[in-house]
C-alpha cells in the first residue's frame, strides 16, 4: 500500500478536471492542481483554496518532472491528449507515480503502450490511458462479461446518448485528431470501413431504437492489448453524432450541485463466441462526469495496491474489472445489467 495520497491532477480547471478534482476530495485523497495557466489555476472554485497550486508546462520535462515531486499518481485531464499525455505520462514514469488518462483518442493510447510499457515496469509504475466513459468503461464491461476468459469471436459495443453537448476541449480535440480510425477485423487492428457502417440499435427506455453509425474510441486499442477479440465493432447514435458536429450546439449545462448536465448515457455490450452469447449493458449522467468516478477508482486501487502488475496497461488488464463495475454501480455512478 503506498501511504502517499497525493494526485496530482493536470488540467485540474477544466471540465472534467473539476469533477476528478472534487471526486478525489470526496473518496479522501488530495489533489494537487496543475496546469499551463497560471491564471486559470488560481480563479479555481472558492471550494479549492486550501489546496497546492502548481503551474507546469509541457515544453518543459524538468519543470514536469519537479511539479511532480511528492506525489503519487498523475491523472491528465488536459485535451488534446496528442498533445499532453506522452510528456506528462513520461514525467511521471521518471517521478515514480502512476499515470491515468481519459482520452478517447486511439493513437495516444497506442504510443503509450509502444513508448512507456518497458520504462513503468522498470519504475514498477502503472500507465493507464482511457480510464474514463470513452475507453475504460467499455473495455471493463467487455472484460468482466468474459469472466476470466480472453477470447471472443465477435464483440459489439454500442454508445447511445440522449444528447451530446460538447466541451471546448471535445471540439478541440476533434480537429486535431485525424488519425484514421481502427477497428478489430480478423483479430488484428484495421482501419474503419469508408463509408462507415450504419444500422439499427435498441437500447434501454427511454432511449430505445437508434440509428448508429460505426465509430471506435480508445475502447478499440485498449481491448485489443489483452484480450483476443476476432471482430470488434463499435457503435454510437447518429443524433448525438450530429450534435456534436453542429457548431451551434451549446456546452455542458449543470442542472444538479455536482455541476452535473441532464444527459443520459447507455452503453451495450454483446460478446458472441460460438453459441455462447452474453450481453451488459450500463447507464448513467452525463459522461463528462461519470468519467470522474471511473478513474478516481483507479487512482484508488493503484494506491493500495489493488491491481495488477506495473507497466502500460488498459483498465481490464489492470484492475478487477467486475469488482470496479461494482464499485461504480454501489456508488450510483452507473446501473449495470448483465445477462448470459
Amino acid at each position: 500500500m503506498n501511504t502517499n495520497e497525493r494526485v496530482l491532477v493536470y488540467g485540474a480547471t477544466g471540465h472534467t478536471g473539476r469533477f476528478v478534482v472534487d471526486e478525489l476530495l470526496r473518496r479522501g485523497l488530495e489533489p494537487v492542481l496543475a496546469g499551463r495557466d497560471a491564471e486559470r489555476l488560481a480563479a479555481g472554485p472558492a471550494r479549492y483554496a486550501g489546496l497546492e497550486r502548481r503551474v507546469a508546462t509541457l515544453a518543459d520535462p524538468a519543470g514536469l518532472r519537479r511539479a511532480l515531486s511528492g506525489t503519487a499518481a498523475v491523472v491528465n485531464c488536459a485535451g488534446p491528449f496528442l498533445d499532453t499525455a506522452l510528456p506528462l505520462a513520461r514525467a511521471a514514469v521518471d517521478a515514480g507515480a502512476h499515470y491515468l488518462d481519459v482520452t478517447a483518442e486511439q493513437p495516444v493510447v497506442q504510443a503509450l503502450y509502444r513508448d512507456l510499457d518497458a520504462p513503468a515496469r522498470s519504475a514498477n509504475v502503472a500507465v493507464v490511458p482511457a480510464m474514463a466513459f470513452y475507453g475504460g468503461l467499455a473495455d471493463l464491461l467487455v472484460t468482466a462479461l468474459l469472466e476470466g476468459r480472453s477470447h471472443a469471436e465477435v464483440v459489439d459495443v454500442a454508445i447511445g446518448l440522449d444528447r451530446w453537448w460538447p466541451t471546448a476541449g471535445t471540439r478541440v480535440t476533434g480537429v486535431r485528431n485525424t488519425a484514421t480510425r481502427l477497428v478489430i477485423r480478423d483479430g488484428v487492428l484495421a482501419p474503419l470501413e469508408s463509408p462507415a457502417p450504419f444500422e439499427t440499435w435498441t437500447f434501454d427506455e427511454p432511449l430505445g431504437e437508434q440509428a448508429v453509425v460505426q465509430l471506435p474510441f480508445s475502447e478499440v486499442i485498449t481491448i485489443d492489448r489483452h484480450l483476443e477479440v476476432k471482430e470488434l465493432r463499435s457503435h454510437l447514435n447518429t443524433g448525438s453524432l450530429d450534435e456534436l458536429r453542429d457548431a451551434d450546439t451549446p456546452a455542458p449545462e449543470a442542472v444538479d450541485q455536482r455541476g452535473r448536465s441532464a444527459q443520459r448515457f447507455f452503453v451495450d455490450v454483446v460478446a458472441r463466441d460460438g453459441g455462447d452469447v452474453r450481453r451488459a449493458s450500463v447507464s448513467g449522467r452525463d459522461i463528462y462526469a461519470v468519467s470522474a468516478p471511473i478513474i478516481v477508482e483507479g487512482v484508488a486501487r493503484l494506491l493500495d495496491g489493488r491491481h495488477h502488475g506495473s507497466g502500460a496497461c488498459a483498465p481490464g488488464q489492470v484492475f478487477d474489472a467486475a469488482d470496479v463495475l461494482r464499485a461504480l454501480q454501489r456508488d450510483g455512478a452507473i446501473a449495470t445489467c448483465y445477462e448470459s
